[in-house]
């Protein structure tokens, strides 16, 4: 059985319920996605502000302390969620890498 593409113009009568459903799901997850960008929005701002009080401390950039802890909140957010802890933490070196460049190039 074949089946017509979608409409380009806009008129959902052409639609089968799958593609109206596969759309729906496309737009949370562009939703999703938007949080997502918001919320590294919110944590590099915040680093920044961190790495504004290291110095006016005379602290240095890099505290492996803090970061075994960031690294354990993140596997252990993972397990709460279900989520791949190894993926999760890789993001998460990512972010702390990316942070710590910065902090780097601002000193």
């Amino acid at each position: 059985m074949t089946r017509e593409p979608a409409s380009t113009n806009g008129d959902e009568e052409d639609r089968t319920p799958e593609d109206v459903c596969l759309d729906k799901l496309r737009e949370e997850i562009e939703s999703i996605d938007q949080e997502i960008v918001e919320l590294i929005a919110q944590r590099t701002y915040v680093a920044d502000t961190i790495a504004q009080v290291k110095d006016e401390q005379g602290l240095p950039t890099t505290d492996e302390k803090q970061e075994e802890q960031v690294m354990e909140r993140a596997g252990k957010n993972a397990e709460q969620f279900d989520v791949d802890a190894n993926l999760v933490k890789a993001i998460f070196r990512l972010l702390i890498e990316l942070n710590k460049v910065e902090q780097r190039e601002n000193r």
